[in-house]
C-alpha cells in the first residue's frame, strides 16, 4: 500500500497511508452488464423463489427494454424510474434504461402518492416501471394522474414466479394484486419489450449520469446524488477488490431492497461483476430468509443492523442451516456490539460491519472478511479511496492531532453533486490542496492501523453546559444493559444547561426493566455531563425505509409531543 500524495503537511495530519492509491479505469454499466453476459451466458444472475433467470435471458431483456424505451422516445438524458421492490424485472429494467442513455430514478415502493410525486417532479422522470401489486400500482396511478409522469409500464408479479406458484398467488391472494387499467399512458413491461436491438448511444463513464439515488432523508428533504457510470461501475470493482472469494461466481442474498444504494452497489452491480448469482426475496421476510439460504447456498448476506437483530429474536435460527453462509455484511447503520457477538455466536458466521453514503455510491470503508477485524469500527478504507478528518469548527483545516474529526472521502465512487441543488452540493464538499473532498457529517477518529471508529454525526451532537455528548457513545453504553434491544438518545432543552441528554428505548422479549433502573444503570457508566435525565421505554422505535433506527423522525416525534 502506497502513502497517499496529499503534501506532508496535511498527510502527516490527517491521511492515513492505509488509503490505497489503486486506480479504476472508466467503465460504464451497460458495458460491465455485457462482459458478464459474454462470460457467464448460462448461469443464473437471479434466483426468485426458485425460478431462474440466466445473464443471457436477463441481458437479452434489457436490450429490447432499451430498444421499446428508445421507440416511445426516450433520448439520452431522459430520466426513467424504477418504483419496484425486489423482482426479476429490476435487473433488464435497471441496466436496459441505462443501454438506451436514460439515468435511472430510484424509488421506494413504501413512498406515500406526495412522496413519490414529489421525487418524480424533482427529478424531472418521464416513464416509471412498476408492478400490478396493490401497494404499488394504486400508488403510481394517483401519481401518473396528477404530475409530469407521461408513461407507466407495469410488470405482472405473478407472472415473474414459478407456474405453480404463479397460479397460487393469483388464486389464494387476489386481494394483493391490482388490475391493471387499458389505456394509451399505461402499459404492460412485455409491451415495451422490442423484438430489436437498441440503436448505440454514447455514454461518457465518467460524465455521464447512469443513476440518481435520493438521501433517504433522515436529516432533511431528499437530495438527489448525482451518480455516474464510473462512480458506480468503480464502487463495484471496490467491493470485488476487498473479497478474497473474488471470481467464484457465489449466491449473495439479495434481501436488502434493490431501491436503496446499498443493495444497488453491493447486491446488484457487484455480483454482476463477479458472475455470481442474485437469491432475491421480494422483501425481507425471516423464513423466507432462512429457507432461500438454504435452498440456493447463499454465501454472503448484506444486511442492515436491525436484520440481523430481527434473526436473532426468532427462535427458527437455532435449526436454521446457515453453514453456507461465509459472510454477513453490515452497514446503513452502526452496528452495535452486542448484535455482532450474539450474531456470530448463534450462527458461527462472521458478521463484518462496513461503512458508507448515497453520495459515495454506497462504499467508503469495510472490516476484513476474513483474519483480523476490529468490533466497533468501519474498517479501512477500500482501494483508491482516502479518507481524512477536518476540525470540526473550522472546514478549512485538518483535525488537531489525537482529537476527533469530521470525516472526509475522496475516491472515484464520490457523487458529482445534488441534482438541482447547486447550493446543497457545494456545501457538501470541501476543498483541500486543489481537490474536493465530500464531508459525511460524521466525527470520526482514524487509528494508528488504519481502521476508522465513528464517534458520531456532527449534526446529532448535544450541547451540555458548555460540552458536547456524542449520543453514540452514550448509546453504546446502555445497549450492553441485558433486557435493552435498541436505543437512541437526543437532545432535549433545557432552561439550565441548554440541552440534556435523555435516552429512548426497547426491550428485549420476555425482559422487563423500570426506567428509572435503567437512567440509574447507565448514569453509573457514564461522564457527568453524559447522564440522561430520564430513560423513555417504548415499544417500537421509528426505522426508515430499510430498516435503520430514524432520529429525525423520533426528534420531532418527541418535540412534537
Amino acid at each position: 500500500m502506497s502513502v497517499s500524495n496529499e503534501p506532508s503537511a496535511w498527510r502527516e495530519r490527517y491521511a492515513h497511508p492505509c488509503a490505497w492509491q489503486q486506480e479504476f479505469a472508466p467503465l460504464t454499466l451497460p458495458a460491465m452488464f455485457a462482459a458478464a453476459a459474454r462470460d457467464h451466458a448460462q448461469r443464473p444472475l437471479v434466483d426468485f423463489l426458485g425460478r431462474r433467470w440466466t445473464y443471457a435471458q436477463l441481458y437479452k431483456q434489457a436490450r429490447n427494454f432499451a430498444a421499446g424505451l428508445q421507440a416511445w422516445g426516450i433520448k439520452p438524458g431522459d430520466r426513467v424510474g424504477l418504483f419496484l421492490p425486489n423482482v426479476p424485472i429490476y435487473v433488464p429494467a435497471y441496466y436496459g434504461a441505462m443501454m438506451a442513455g436514460a439515468t435511472v430514478v430510484n424509488f421506494s415502493p413504501l413512498y406515500t402518492v406526495a412522496e413519490l410525486e414529489a421525487q418524480v417532479a424533482d427529478s424531472g422522470t418521464r416513464l416509471m416501471i412498476t408492478v400490478d401489486l396493490a401497494k404499488l400500482l394504486p400508488t403510481a396511478l394517483e401519481v401518473l394522474r396528477g404530475s409530469t409522469l407521461e408513461q407507466l409500464v407495469v410488470g405482472r408479479f405473478a407472472a415473474m414466479l414459478s407456474a405453480l406458484q404463479g397460479l397460487g398467488f393469483r388464486l389464494l391472494r387476489r386481494s394483493e394484486l391490482t388490475a391493471v387499467p387499458r389505456r394509451a399512458d399505461v402499459c404492460a413491461w412485455e409491451a415495451m419489450l422490442a423484438d430489436a436491438e437498441p440503436a448505440e448511444v454514447e455514454i461518457d463513464a465518467e460524465r455521464t449520469l447512469a443513476l440518481l439515488q435520493y438521501s433517504g432523508g433522515t436529516t432533511g428533504t431528499p437530495k438527489g446524488a448525482m451518480l455516474t457510470h464510473q462512480n458506480l461501475s468503480a464502487n463495484a470493482r471496490q467491493i470485488e477488490a476487498i473479497d478474497p472469494h473474488r471470481g467464484h461466481g457465489d449466491v449473495i442474498l439479495g434481501a436488502l431492497p434493490l431501491f436503496h444504494v446499498f443493495a444497488n452497489t453491493c447486491v446488484l452491480n457487484r455480483t454482476v461483476l463477479d458472475g455470481g448469482c442474485i437469491a432475491m426475496v421480494p422483501r425481507f421476510d425471516i423464513g423466507q430468509v432462512f429457507a432461500t439460504i438454504r435452498r440456493t447456498g447463499a454465501a454472503a448476506f448484506p444486511g442492515v443492523p436491525t436484520m440481523y437483530q430481527a434473526l436473532l429474536d426468532d427462535p427458527r435460527i437455532e435449526g436454521a442451516d446457515l453453514s453456507s453462509l461465509r459472510v454477513c455484511i453490515s452497514g446503513g447503520a452502526p452496528l452495535p456490539a452486542p448484535v455482532k457477538a450474539r450474531f456470530e455466536a448463534a450462527t458461527g458466521v462472521r458478521l463484518c460491519e462496513g461503512y458508507g453514503l448515497t453520495e459515495s455510491s454506497g462504499v467508503v470503508s469495510a472490516n476484513p472478511y476474513e483474519g483480523r477485524d476490529r468490533p466497533g469500527t468501519i474498517g479501512q478504507p477500500i482501494p483508491g479511496t482516502r479518507l481524512a478528518l477536518i476540525d470540526k469548527e473550522d472546514a478549512g483545516q485538518p483535525a488537531p492531532p489525537g482529537e476527533p474529526g469530521e470525516l472526509v472521502v475522496a475516491g472515484p465512487q464520490v457523487m458529482q453533486g445534488y441534482w438541482n441543488r447547486p447550493e446543497a452540493a457545494a456545501s457538501a464538499f470541501v476543498e483541500i490542496d486543489g481537490a474536493r473532498w465530500l464531508r459525511t457529517g460524521d466525527i470520526a477518529v482514524i487509528e494508528e492501523d488504519g481502521f476508522v471508529r465513528i464517534v458520531d454525526r456532527s449534526k446529532d451532537m448535544i450541547a451540555v453546559g458548555g460540552f458536547k455528548v456524542f449520543p453514540s457513545q452514550v448509546e453504546a453504553v446502555l445497549v450492553q444493559h441485558p433486557a435493552v434491544k435498541e436505543t437512541m438518545v437526543l437532545g432535549i432543552p433545557d432552561a439550565y444547561k441548554g440541552e440534556i441528554p435523555r435516552a429512548y428505548v426497547t426491550l428485549r422479549d420476555g425482559e422487563h426493566a423500570a426506567p428509572a433502573e435503567l437512567r440509574d444503570w447507565l448514569n453509573d457508566r457514564v461522564g457527568k455531563h453524559e447522564r440522561v435525565d430520564a430513560v423513555v421505554i417504548r415499544a417500537a422505535m421509528p426505522k426508515t425505509m430499510i430498516g435503520k433506527l430514524d432520529r429525525r423522525a423520533l426528534r420531532q416525534e418527541v418535540l412534537a409531543g
